[in-house]
């Protein structure tokens, strides 16, 4: 009996670390408000595969000047040069390291066209610093939490 006790003492134990772990981790999903170079945008970040996902899904100004919709002219890519600008996928394959910070990933630029490392990591509640690295240079920029 006191055998059976201990094993289910150890799952239940096991679970709820996994379970504490998962929402820690989760914490990073939501829409986000993104202004990068005077340009308003909403990107929403989610789980994808083994890792989370970043991907526009709403742009200030989604239309080029002779009114047709904007897309990813500059993606190295040329199969993704013609996805909508309020498709683009920013961040991909970032991965919770258990320390409160997200990265393993690589974040695309796309006013450049290029791709960078990533790390993400929340310094306040809501703002969720993303952070762009190329050897050992890195830019910041400022995630507001709207959802």
């Amino acid at each position: 009996m006191k055998r059976i006790l201990s094993f289910l003492l150890l799952a239940f134990m096991a679970t709820t670390l996994t379970l504490s772990a998962q929402s820690a981790a989760d914490k990073i999903v939501g829409l986000y408000h993104v202004v990068k170079d005077g340009r308003n945008s909403k990107v929403k970040i989610f789980k994808y595969g083994d890792g989370y996902r970043a991907q526009v899904v709403w742009l200030e100004n989604m239309k080029n000047p002779d009114g047709s919709q904007r897309t990813d002219q500059k993606n190295p890519d040329p199969k993704k040069r013609n996805t909508p600008s309020n498709q683009i996928v920013l961040v991909e394959k970032v991965t919770f390291d258990g320390d409160d910070t997200w990265e393993n990933g690589h974040i695309y630029d796309p006013t450049s066209g290029k791709v960078y490392r990533v790390e993400m990591y929340f310094d306040k509640p809501n703002v969720l610093t993303v952070k762009g690295k190329l050897g050992p240079f890195f830019k910041r920029v400022y995630w507001q939490k709207i959802q």
